[in-house]
């Protein structure tokens, strides 16, 4: 058993014993779990990602390919993940079952799985999307912070802290509500991609 699978496993049962109302899926993070350049975080998983169990796909699945496109990169490259591993949900006024955001009990039960996961993965750096994420590490908002690098405080359970940089972006649906931040997370994403530097493995002088 991989040090992945056992994570897995152990959030798997973590959250089996909670005995939360109705099926709930977890939705894991996916790609290259040992040291990547980047490790990217969304906020939850919606729809397809709990139908597929696998994050970033469908809608947001093109998102991140905007991202890659972006930074010269491929999918296999960074590992994926979002900090609420299940998708959550609420009934709109017509009684369709739509996505919602995480709540604070949803984010508090999931960020120390979080913290376990990047320590496991230890990225060489961390992208967040939107202020769900960002939140996870830094209390700021993505209006403050986005477009820069920061420095990220990783608290795993039961491990010493260590910090890692941090890359903060506006979640690309609020580019869909707010179309003028368009122009900002597209500066943005170019900002990341010239710090990366053409050919490297690693962030720049951060």
């Amino acid at each position: 058993m991989t040090p992945m699978e056992r994570y897995r496993r152990d959030c798997s049962a973590f959250f089996a014993r909670l005995g939360t109302e109705g099926p709930q899926p977890l939705v894991f993070g996916d790609g290259r779990w040992d040291r990547p350049v980047l490790m990217l975080i969304g906020e939850a998983p919606g729809e397809q990602e709990a139908l597929m169990g696998r994050p970033f796909v469908g809608k947001a699945g093109k998102n991140l390919e905007t991202f890659l496109q972006a930074l010269r990169m491929r999918r296999e490259d960074l590992y994926v993940t979002n900090v609420v591993k299940i998708r959550p949900t609420k009934l709109s006024a017509a009684g369709r079952i739509v996505n919602r955001p995480p709540s604070l009990e949803e984010r508090a039960l999931f960020t120390p799985w979080l913290m376990r996961e990047v320590a496991l993965v230890r990225p060489k750096a961390l992208v967040t999307l939107g202020n769900v994420a960002l939140r996870a590490f830094v209390a700021d908002s993505v209006g403050r912070r986005h477009g820069a690098w920061s420095r990220a405080v990783v608290q795993a359970p039961d491990a010493a802290a260590f910090t890692l940089p941090l890359f903060s972006l506006y979640h690309p649906a609020s580019v869909i509500y707010n179309p003028a931040l368009k122009t900002v997370y597209a500066a943005d994403l170019r900002a990341l991609a010239a710090s990366l530097g053409e050919g490297s493995d690693a962030p720049g002088d951060i």
